[in-house]
């Protein structure tokens, strides 16, 4: 039986002195542990850490999940283009941001970031001091060459530019640039050699494979350019996916076009090995890391070609509608945020030019001598420029940036390509008493600039547009093109005859690598300029 007690009856207990200090000891000891790890956390503050794991991560390995990219040309329908020249034609439609990436302020510069003092379709380039080095910061566009240039001696070295630790998504403060630098400058010998090697790189063509198809001098690929104020930084791929992050670059125009493309890519590649999404019709190459395409779009002479006859010009020979762009890229340009175009040397092959809806003149083609020619050859690469750049500048809806890459000049030296011309033997940049004047090359130099800034006039969108002039700096690289080696043919003839007659070669496409990376060195950082400015 239970019983009740009242609480007044239960007896106090009385605990003994020895057994409750050893409880207070305990209850001390803990509270010291607690402010031991107070005081440690304290001397690491967690916004750093945090910043460690943040900064630290490999993007790629979450982009590479099967769910974090959609497929930019997933759906899409096959394009009904058809093949131009023995060339495929590749064309893509899709719109991607073109949001400038933020600046991270928190992460610690490694340059000084300057302000450009822009103007809307040309930066006038400025020296500025760069913090902690030596190097000089890089030139500003737009790249032209206002003065003869000269090479150095081959002895003269480039410093091997820094690596740096710096998070890489913070494009800005990487290379900094403000006004005050043009291209002016000299070609000199840098020993840290090329950003790729013709056995790194498996896009690159045979016959610009020097080194491949046995080439036997090789420093030809070690010559930078250096402007004479500033500096013109090495292409880092990583940094440049990281700019084109979601945007797709497009090379549009000919062979060049071509040559240049496929340098992007090899220096490229050494980061990142991209996905193959052409066909036999398209080259497109998706870069998974960033969603970065890089396309590239046959159009030999940029304005609209047909085979059909037209008035007193046959079937069989090309027609060029002056005054009309090829809307082989230009319905599609509203799916590239970069276009580089490169164009001028067929206007040397057989054509027909018709110019509001009449015959005006002919190349290599002209059956009725009592008919007199409105222009030439020359008059019409002018007329095409202008063309494709009004049509680009005054597109409605087309926001993204567009480089003119001016004329590349060939070296056929004694006569032209299939006169006996040749670069045979050239294995380092002319010197100024060296240099042969190329008087095709400086007019169809001149056209071509009259063409941009006669476009520029009549630009109406809010497109970005810069005319990238590289002809002068390039006319000293003879050494530069494949020349006789040109092919992997073991037998072929590389050497002059005994009557004097060079042998078959190439002395208008790059060797790769070499000069042609210069160029995409340029398209980076006007790349950057562009999008930091917007």
């Amino acid at each position: 039986m239970m019983t009740l007690v009242s609480t007044k009856q239960v007896p106090k207990t009385v605990y003994p002195k020895t057994t409750f200090l050893p409880i207070v000891a305990l209850v001390g000891g803990v509270a010291l542990f607690f402010i031991l790890v107070s005081m440690s956390l304290v001397s690491q503050p967690v916004g750093s850490t945090l910043h460690g794991y943040f900064s630290g991560v490999d993007s790629s390995k979450k982009i590479d999940e099967p769910n974090d990219i959609a497929n930019p040309f997933e759906n899409r329908g096959e394009s009904n283009l058809t093949d131009v020249g023995g060339h495929e034609n590749e064309v893509i439609s899709h719109h991607r941001d073109s949001k400038p990436r933020e600046n991270n302020r928190h992460s610690e510069p490694q340059e000084k970031n300057e302000t450009l003092d822009s103007k809307a379709e040309k930066v006038q380039p400025k020296v500025a001091k760069e913090e902690g080095g030596n190097r000089s910061p890089p030139l500003d566009i737009e790249f032209q060459v206002n003065a003869p240039v000269s090479s150095k001696s081959t002895q003269t070295e480039l410093k091997k530019n820094e690596e740096t630790s710096a998070d890489t998504n913070n494009l800005n403060q990487s290379i900094v640039v403000d006004s005050g630098c043009d291209l002016n400058g000299s070609w000199i010998y840098d020993s840290t050699g090329p950003l790729y090697t013709n056995n790194s790189c498996p896009v690159l063509t045979q016959m610009q494979n020097c080194q491949g198809n046995g080439r036997p001098d090789k420093d030809y690929e070690n010559w930078r350019w250096k402007p004479t104020q500033c500096d013109l930084p090495r292409f880092d791929p990583k940094k440049f996916l990281q700019l084109m992050k979601g945007k797709t670059l497009a090379f549009i125009g000919d062979s060049v076009a071509r040559n240049q493309m496929e340098s992007m890519l090899c220096i490229l590649w050494q980061f990142e090995v991209p996905k193959n999404q052409g066909n036999k019709r398209m080259q497109r190459y998706y870069f998974r890391s960033t969603s970065t395409m890089i396309v590239r779009i046959w159009s030999s002479w940029l304005v609209h070609q047909t085979p059909e006859p037209f008035d007193f010009a046959p079937a069989g020979v090309t027609k060029l509608h002056l005054d009309a762009p090829d809307e082989v890229f230009v319905e599609h340009i509203m799916g590239f945020d970069v276009i580089v175009l490169s164009s001028g040397h067929w206007f040397a092959k057989q054509s027909v030019y018709i110019l509001n809806n009449e015959i005006v003149g002919g190349q290599l083609w002209w059956p009725d001598n009592s008919k007199q020619k409105k222009i030439d050859n020359i008059e019409a690469f002018g007329i095409s420029v202008e063309t494709i750049l009004i049509a680009i500048g005054t597109h409605p809806n087309y926001t993204g940036l567009t480089i003119l890459r001016s004329f590349s000049p060939d070296h056929y030296e004694g006569g032209a390509w299939n006169t006996g011309g040749s670069c045979t033997g050239k294995v380092k940049p002319a010197l100024e008493g060296e240099l042969v004047e190329n008087v095709f090359t400086n007019i169809m130099h001149e056209k071509q600039v009259k063409g941009f800034n006669r476009a520029m006039e009549k630009k109406k969108n809010k497109s970005g547009m810069k005319l990238m002039d590289i002809t002068e700096a390039f006319s000293y690289r003879h050494d530069g093109h494949p020349g006789p080696y040109r092919s992997l043919d073991p037998n072929k003839i590389t050497t002059r005859g005994p009557d004097g007659r060079p042998p078959p070669q190439d002395c208008l496409h790059w060797c790769m690598p070499g000069p042609v990376d210069t160029w995409n060195e340029l398209v980076f950082e006007i790349i950057r300029r562009e999008f930091r400015n917007r």
